[in-house]
């Protein structure tokens, strides 16, 4: 006795439940970079997620996030205030490579956005790496309520290089986090050293800040 043909109206409905409720896996970077994890999202923005500055702030219901699938950037349009977009992952030792462009505006000033690293889940303790235009300088900053006081940056003064390119080019940040000691490289040129690092695990993010910024390439080395 022959068994009833499926309709194929059905193979599709059941393969788009499936995909619905397979686990998040992260998909390796290319081949010639063992270790290393790809984190861009998708269109959806799956496994990342909006978290306000402060953290009791309000989010305003349209996201400015979203992904230009063909080119596989993620684009923060800065227009939806004060917020970072957390990846979901938590991590201790690490490194983070990410890639990043600011959109160029009339009058050159007033670009701001930045890397966040170690933060804390709703980042009211956080570490940054400040993004500017060039000449306006990366450091690592950081801040913790429970400390009093104001933010604490790792002085531009004490910063070995300032190697950053105007808005409207690509810049690299290569960020270590090791124990206490986090690391800043821009475009390959060592910026910042920050050694005072209390949160050993945290969530890394990105900042929006009323800029216009784009960000590619984005992912992450495990160090055991």
């Amino acid at each position: 006795m022959k068994s009833a043909a499926i309709p194929i109206s059905v193979i599709i409905v059941l393969f788009l439940i499936g995909m619905a409720m397979a686990p998040l896996v992260e998909s390796k970077a290319a081949p010639g970079t063992p270790g290393w994890i790809d984190i861009m999202p998708g269109p959806s923005l799956r496994n990342w997620t909006r978290v306000a500055i402060p953290p009791d702030r309000t989010l305003p219901q349209k996201s400015q996030w979203s992904v230009d699938a063909p080119t596989h950037t993620l684009i923060c349009a800065g227009d939806g205030g004060h917020e970072w977009l957390r990846y979901g992952r938590e991590l201790g030792d690490f490194l983070f490579h990410v890639e990043w462009r600011l959109t160029r505006h009339e009058g050159g000033k007033g670009y701001n956005s930045g890397v966040f690293v170690r933060n804390n889940e709703d980042g009211s303790i956080w570490y940054q790496a400040q993004v500017g235009s060039a000449g306006g300088g990366y450091w690592f900053g950081y801040d913790d309520p429970a400390v009093k006081g104001p933010i604490s940056f790792n002085l531009k003064s004490q910063m070995t290089a300032n190697p950053v390119k105007q808005a409207g080019e690509w810049n690299t940040f290569d960020i270590r986090c090791q124990g206490s000691k986090i690391s800043l490289k821009v475009n390959g040129t060592t910026s910042s050293e920050f050694e005072a690092c209390k949160n050993l695990k945290g969530y890394l993010g990105l900042e929006a800040e009323g800029s216009r910024i784009e960000f590619r390439n984005m992912r992450i080395k495990v160090l055991k």
